[in-house]
This record gives structure tokens, sequence and C-alpha cells, in this order.
């Protein structure tokens, strides 16, 4: 089996797609009754922050994130947050949005989204 070397974060516009994507992703976080909640309004701009490293990290971009905080470890860091089935579809819904709302193709949309939906689904800690 090919190993894809792809550079994704270069395919999908580098920053300034990874920092719309996020802009577009807090708008709807900032209105969303069930995601509200969880974001202390001090913290906002920092989550935002902390989530576009963390992407462009991801999909080969600066390593940014991982100089600045270390390994993602994204079970642990958010084991303090009540991720029950409620609020992972309310973050699935506000990034498929933000999604929807690129300008990417249809491939590299259906690429993206695969795998925020595979972290959303791996991030959910209560079963209520």
């Amino acid at each position: 089996m090919e190993r894809d070397t792809t550079n994704y974060y270069e395919l999908f516009g580098g920053q300034p797609f990874f920092a719309d994507l996020v802009s577009q992703f807090y708008a709807h976080v900032a209105v969303n009754p069930v995601l509200r909640p969880m974001y202390p309004e001090s913290d906002m701009k920092g989550a935002a922050r902390r989530l576009q490293m963390f992407l462009e990290q991801y999909w080969g971009g600066p390593s940014t994130y991982q100089e600045e905080r270390g390994h993602p470890r994204l079970r642990m860091r958010h084991a303090g947050f009540h991720i029950n089935q409620e609020a992972r579809d309310a973050w699935i819904g506000c990034m498929k949005l933000a999604v929807d709302g690129t300008s990417l193709g249809q491939d590299e949309k259906d690429k993206l989204w695969r795998y925020l939906e595979g972290a959303a689904n791996h991030l959910v800690n209560q079963l209520d």
C-alpha cells in the first residue's frame, strides 16, 4: 500500500484556510446553547487559537501546537468537559456549517470531514 504524502495543510490553503474554518466554527459555537456554556468568555480567543494550531499541525502545517502545548492528548485535554452525545452532535453541527462554508472542493471536504467526525466521536466521555 502506498503512503499518502500529500501535504493537506498546503492543499487546503494553509494558514488562511484554517483561520477561516476556525473563525466560522466559533461564530456558530458562540450562539449554540449546548456548546457556548463550555467556553468561558475570557478564553474564546484562546480556544480558537489552540484549535487552529492543532488542526494546522495535524494536517501538515507548522508544529506550533506541539511546541507550545506538548503532545495533543485530545481525550486527556477534554476529560474535564461533559461531552455526551448531545455535545458531540452540537460540535459536529457547528463544524459541519464551518466546513460547508469553506471553498474546499468536495473531495477535500470529505477528507477533512472524516477526520473531524472521528475526532468528535473519540472525545465523547459521558454516556447520558
